[in-house]
């Protein structure tokens, strides 16, 4: 008995892998991981029915076309996987960490921060809620001194300090004409100090 044999179609799926970068994220600046593990899958669409409108000969120089740009995509991934490691090596010979790339990216972020609209209108805000306060302030320290000039030329405070200065005097008074000897040795203690002060 004779078997016919027929040949066997097998299409495999065309899929580039990327190489494993030497950095957890890859080199800043760089494709993403997650747009590295985009299949590319040729037999996929050679399965696909042609559209209409389009004849075999255009259909075929689509599909050429198509296999050229998959295979550049895919030389493509290998050319960044290898800038990547290459990348690597170099920041590896210049002492430079992941830890110094994170201070770059806080750096450069914190410099973004600063310069966009919305921290320049907050600091202009609090700058004037500043200068408010310190001028309710200034005002406030200027109205506490004016209401004690006030106070010390009134006729109650005149009395009060008239009162305590006879008081410092009859006290002051009685000391020197105490008996207990005491007397300067230049003589000065015989007449009694010039005093000014209200107190």
């Amino acid at each position: 008995m004779l078997v016919e044999e027929t040949p066997l179609e097998v299409s495999l799926p065309l899929s580039v892998k990327p190489l494993p970068s030497p950095f957890p994220s890859g080199c800043p600046g760089l494709l993403s991981d997650a747009m590295t593990d985009v299949p590319v899958d040729s037999a996929a669409s050679a399965r696909t029915a042609a559209p209409e409108g389009l004849t075999l000969a255009e259909e075929e120089e689509l599909r050429s076309e198509l296999a050229k740009v998959e295979e550049e995509i895919g030389t493509l991934r290998q050319v960044l996987a290898a800038k990547e490691r290459h990348c690597g090596e170099l920041k590896r010979k210049l002492g430079l960490t992941p830890l110094d790339g994170l201070k770059q990216n806080l750096s450069k972020s914190w410099h973004d921060v600063q310069v966009s609209n919305a921290y320049k209108k907050t600091q202009e805000t609090l700058s004037q809620a500043g200068q408010k306060t310190s001028a309710a302030l200034s005002n406030v320290g200027s109205v506490i001194s004016r209401k004690l000039g006030d106070m010390r030329n009134s006729a109650t405070f005149k009395s009060f300090e008239d009162r305590v200065g006879t008081i410092k005097s009859r006290v002051v008074g009685s000391r020197e004409n105490s008996t207990d000897g005491l007397h300067s040795p230049s003589g000065a203690g015989d007449k009694p100090p010039q005093d000014n002060a209200p107190f």
